[in-house]
């Protein structure tokens, strides 16, 4: 996870109807986080050839009202994954921006070193996301910058000018700070010129989560 500071302008034509922008501190992030799902299953069936595969995305974090307590979720600008079923299954089902593109990933974990990388291919060439960290994985403190940034367990859309909401469940997660990242990607034309200025800064922080169980519920209208 690489987390940026943005500019709040920037975000507010993509926050879906009945949300309003989550802060840390008077300020808001965006966040390039890759992912490698594993046994992944549909309604609880897995599907052939679709179930291992990596994940980019481009999220920023939102909140909204309900009852007297607030959910605290995220909205993804763009997710790119391995696969165009992948991607026509999660349109449809979530109402995401799901982009198909060829991808790859290395993880090594020998001794106390971890690498990780993910990669893309794009217009004939390959773009990157990498991180290595040492140690062992640390609990999240309360209240910190690292819990703002994972403790968000809503997905919001908007569909049809309504505001599309699903749950995700996964215990609390355990993470290395990272002692070297890189971004290497043009995303002026990947995410939108709008958000290359934040993501051509160096990131208010970069850490690595320990993998866990996930399970993202079926999606509501609101």
């Amino acid at each position: 996870m690489l987390n940026y500071v943005v500019d709040t302008r920037l975000l507010a034509p993509l926050v879906p109807p009945g949300t309003e922008i989550d802060f840390e501190n008077g300020e808001t992030f965006l966040s390039v986080v890759g992912f490698l799902f594993l046994d992944t299953r549909l309604r609880g069936f897995p599907i052939p050839l679709h179930r291992d595969f990596e994940e980019v995305n481009l999220r920023f974090y939102v909140r909204k009202k309900s009852a007297d307590t607030w959910r605290r979720g995220v909205v993804f600008i763009r997710e790119l994954v391995p696969r165009r079923a992948i991607a026509l299954i999660a349109r449809a089902c979530y109402g995401e921006n799901y982009l198909a593109l060829s991808m790859k990933h290395q993880i090594e974990h020998v001794d106390s070193n971890l690498k990780v990388e993910f990669s893309w291919r794009r217009g004939g060439k390959w773009e990157s996301l990498k991180m290595r960290a040492t140690g062992e994985p640390q609990a999240i403190p309360a209240g910190s910058h690292a819990e703002f940034i994972t403790e968000h367990y809503w997905g919001y859309t908007t569909l049809h000018r309504r505001c599309g909401e699903y749950r995700v469940e996964h215990p609390r997660w355990k993470i290395w700070n990272a002692t070297r990242f890189e971004l290497n990607a043009d995303v002026a034309t990947l995410y939108g010129k709008q958000f290359a200025e934040a993501l051509n800064q160096p990131p208010r922080s970069a850490f690595i989560a320990d993998g866990s169980p996930i399970t993202v519920h079926s999606r509501q209208l609101g």
